[in-house]
This record gives structure tokens, C-alpha cells and sequence, in this order.
């Protein structure tokens, strides 16, 4: 039986010619993080509003089979395809395939061609390359061997969005705080229309809307 994570293996020195690899702090519990960790790759754990993980130029996108599966049923990944576009190299990396079969109808209940379809329209139609992966130790030495492919560059953790509109830049704006995301953004674009009136407003008004998250906004009145 493999271990979950073995506490008392120290891992490997730091490999300092290697970029740092940024991870979503929403990845924190994965396994994926312990085994590059292992590898002497460092980690550096941020809010991502793109992608899970990046490594110079490329943002990675991870998904297990069964969550590949479910954000194909619900849509969720289509627009998250179109997000991680607004990098200059975007990957989809589906992990787990040793694991479960990806065209097992029993589970999801989805036709194995209506699958294929959605994997060329990956390819084909957003241009994005997919990487299969046989678990979440396989997944780290693809992202370790993409660490040592790629030179080190500076690389926004936040890329602009393309051809936004008015209401899509002041929404983006307000999304640029950490943990105000899209639905967040848009509760309180609903209830006070314009950013002014939400940087003026007190934040005892705002967590009304939006609860404890209206803390962030104290930094607007912060010393730089």
C-alpha cells in the first residue's frame, strides 16, 4: 500500500536553476504539491485566478478523470478553457487515467464518443494541447520536466483579459482583490453600481452583501 505522504523522507535540495512553480492555493491538499516538493521543485502557493498551476509561460490546467468528466456535464470547463487561453502556453492535463478508464460510461453516464468529441474540440477548436497522466506522481514529473524546459521569465499571475467591455473591465477590476472572484464581483456591482460607491462605502455596509470577504477593501485606505 503506498504511503500517503511520508513526513520523515526529506526531500530533495531546492534545484535553484529551476523557475518557481506557482499553485492555486486551492491545490494545497493535492498530492501533486508533496511530490514536487520531493523533486526539489519550490513551490510558491498563491490565488490563481487562471489556471492551477504555472511554471514561466505555461498555465496548467489539472483535472482528474472524474473531474473532467462532471466540468464537461456542467460546462464549467469551457470557460475555463477560454480563461487559461489568455496565456501565451495553455495546457489541459488530465491525471488519473491508470487509475479510472475516461470513456467508463457506468459512472457518468456520458457516451464515450460524446468524450472524443469533447477532446478534439479541446484541440481543434481551442487550440489547447492535453497531456494524459497516470496519477498524481506522473503529473509532477511532467510539470518538473516543463520546469526545466522552460527559461525563467517574469510572468503576471493575473493576465488581461481580451477585448473586455465597460462592464467587463470594472468587474475585472474589483476581481484583482484577493478573494473577490466573478459571482462576488457581480453581487456587489448589483447592489452599488459603480466602484466608487463601493470604495467609499463602509465596510460594515459592504459585508452586508457580501460577508467577511469585505475586509479585503480595508487596504484601500492602507499607506503604500
Amino acid at each position: 500500500m503506498e504511503k500517503f505522504l511520508d513526513i520523515f523522507t526529506r526531500p530533495k535540495k531546492l534545484i535553484k536553476d529551476f523557475p518557481k512553480v506557482t499553485v492555486d492555493y486551492r491545490e494545497k491538499n493535492s498530492l501533486v504539491i508533496s511530490e514536487l516538493i520531493s523533486l526539489g521543485i519550490q513551490i510558491e502557493i498563491k490565488e490563481l485566478k487562471v489556471a492551477d498551476y504555472i511554471v514561466n509561460e505555461v498555465a496548467i490546467e489539472r483535472k482528474t478523470v472524474s473531474d473532467f468528466i462532471s466540468s464537461m456535464i456542467n460546462k464549467r470547463l469551457l470557460s475555463q478553457l477560454e480563461d487559461i487561453k489568455q496565456y501565451k502556453n495553455p495546457l489541459l492535463l488530465i491525471e488519473g487515467i491508470e487509475e479510472q478508464d475516461l470513456y467508463d460510461d457506468e459512472p457518468s453516464g456520458v457516451n464515450p464518443n460524446a468524450i472524443r468529441g469533447f477532446l478534439l474540440s479541446i484541440l481543434l477548436k481551442h487550440k489547447i494541447p492535453i497531456i494524459f497522466t497516470k496519477n498524481y506522481k506522473d503529473t509532477a514529473k511532467f510539470i518538473q520536466v516543463i520546469a526545466k524546459k522552460q527559461k525563467p521569465t517574469e510572468m503576471s499571475l493575473k493576465p488581461p483579459k481580451k477585448s473586455l467591455n465597460k462592464k467587463e473591465q470594472i468587474q475585472y477590476l474589483l476581481e484583482g482583490f484577493p478573494g473577490i472572484g466573478p459571482k462576488t464581483a457581480k453581487k456587489l456591482l448589483k447592489e452599488f453600481k459603480t466602484l466608487e460607491k463601493i470604495f467609499n462605502s463602509p465596510i460594515a455596509n459592504l459585508k452586508k452583501t457580501i460577508g467577511k470577504k469585505a475586509e479585503i477593501f480595508k487596504i484601500i485606505k492602507e499607506k503604500y
